[in-house]
């Protein structure tokens, strides 16, 4: 059942680039994870593309960012899991939301990753 946050459905394939990209700017940029780093990233219009894991309980603690992301023109993916999205941040437990501040070598993938959100929210 979809969660009431979750605004669009994200391919597989996407939502695996938004890790991959995530990964690498965790190695050669910078990221931050957990929601209220990732909220007060998105505040400050440092956010260059925000990940929320679709698996969230209470939902209310990421409700907030689809509609702060759209506020902020922040480009946000919605992912299949909080584990996964926890491995790819670098850390042994789940986390709910991560985002990419410096993009470093993932640039690229950023931007590739942000034209296909357009046309999937169209």
């Amino acid at each position: 059942m979809a969660k009431m946050y979750v605004k669009f459905e994200v391919p597989k394939e996407l939502s695996e680039k938004a890790y991959e990209a995530l990964e690498m700017a965790r190695g050669s940029g910078k990221i931050s994870k957990g929601t209220n780093e990732v909220t007060k990233q998105i505040e400050r219009g440092q956010a260059k593309l925000v990940l929320i894991a679709e698996n969230v309980e209470p939902e209310e603690t990421v409700a907030h960012l689809p509609v702060l992301c759209d506020e902020k023109k922040v480009p946000y993916i919605y992912v299949p899991d909080r584990l996964e999205l926890g491995k790819a941040s670098g850390l042994e437990v789940p986390t709910a939301s991560s985002c990419i501040v410096t993009p470093g070598k993932s640039r690229e993938l950023i931007a590739e990753i942000e034209d296909k959100l357009k046309a999937l929210k169209k």
